[in-house]
């Protein structure tokens, strides 16, 4: 990944020990996966994840204290909680796709899940989980590099790459071309 490397002794400087620190253990992502599946009450989290009530009393208050849930009153009755996601936590989907994933293709059994995770439009399965670049094409562990800051864009034969129109939500990309451009 290039001829720097990342200092492993200071992990406060990278994202992923913070992401860690807030789900770094199982009963954070379960909650995660039933808050994605529409779980939106205390009650229905005990029942439906078999977690001890203080446990789960611990992780939902985790989780809204890292802005990833928040406490709501239940619209036709106030006086319950719901605990919906916010915009931070919507942007750990690709991550628990990704480990949900990873889980089926290597997990110490095969795992053949019902219901299936597809796409809402064609309702085929959704497909791996993929980094691209900014401009689509589909990057591997051989195309990854680790630059300083100040030399992003600085190709090595001295050009400098111009950031292309990012991809968003909702974009087409045709996979084997962006697996052939990579």
């Amino acid at each position: 990944m290039g001829e720097i490397r990342e200092p492993q002794r200071e992990l406060i400087d990278c994202g992923l020990p913070q992401a860690l620190e807030v789900m770094g253990e199982r009963w954070s992502f379960m909650i995660m996966r039933a808050s994605f599946t529409g779980l939106k009450h205390f009650e229905e989290f005990l029942s439906e994840l078999g977690i001890a009530r203080n446990i789960l009393s611990n992780r939902l208050a985790k989780l809204v204290d890292h802005g990833i849930l928040k406490r709501e009153p239940c619209e036709d009755d106030r006086r319950k909680i719901e605990y919906r996601l916010t915009e931070k936590g919507f942007d750990l989907l690709p991550a628990m796709v990704a480990l949900r994933q990873w889980g089926q293709k290597y997990g110490s059994e095969f795992v053949s899940e019902d219901p299936v995770l597809v796409d809402e439009r064609d309702r085929l399965p959704v497909g791996p989980v993929s980094m691209l670049t900014p401009d689509g094409r589909i990057l591997y562990h051989t195309g990854l590099h680790l630059n300083k800051r100040s030399d992003v864009g600085q190709r090595d034969d001295g050009t400098v790459a111009t950031p292309h129109d990012s991809i968003v939500s909702g974009d087409v990309i045709e996979i084997g071309q962006a697996q052939k451009a990579g």
